[in-house]
């Protein structure tokens, strides 16, 4: 008969935790992405890095979910009001390194902040035209 030693057990354990939280992360990208107005993209932190998120329209805003998690919670929310495109540039040298290949690099400016989203071409017509189009008659609270 085998024994399973203490070491061995916790091992086990430690093994079936990270199968799990990556089963969980893939359940919920699964999840989002069935969902209608989800995008990949990357966003520039206020540290200077690049993260990963999962893009998602709301009604006046758009939720940034961090795309290595399993917290339904997004981690930004770029509000739609106050928000402008100045443009937008294929990625330069060192950028290329951080970001998905093919993506373009999309200027925003939130009240007078610079903001750089990194998304598909695709994805920034899409983005664009949901930015231009403004909210629906009547739905905005003063």
């Amino acid at each position: 008969m085998i024994e399973i030693t203490a070491p061995v057990l916790i091992a086990l354990l430690v093994l079936a935790g990270i199968v799990m939280f990556f089963g969980a992360m893939a359940v919920r990208r699964i999840q989002l992405r069935r969902t209608l107005g989800t995008f990949d993209a990357s966003i520039l932190t206020p540290k200077g890095k690049w993260m990963m998120v999962i893009g998602r329209y709301g009604g006046g805003h758009i939720d940034l979910l961090r795309f290595f998690s399993v917290s339904p919670i997004p981690r930004f929310v770029v509000e739609r009001r106050g928000l402008d495109i100045t443009g937008w540039r294929k990625p330069d040298e060192h950028e290329v390194q951080m970001i998905p290949q093919g993506f373009v690099i999309v200027e925003l400016v939130r009240g007078g902040q610079p903001l750089l989203l990194a998304m598909d071409y695709q994805d920034y017509t899409g983005f664009s035209s949901w930015l231009e189009a403004g909210p629906i008659a009547g739905s905005w609270q003063i």
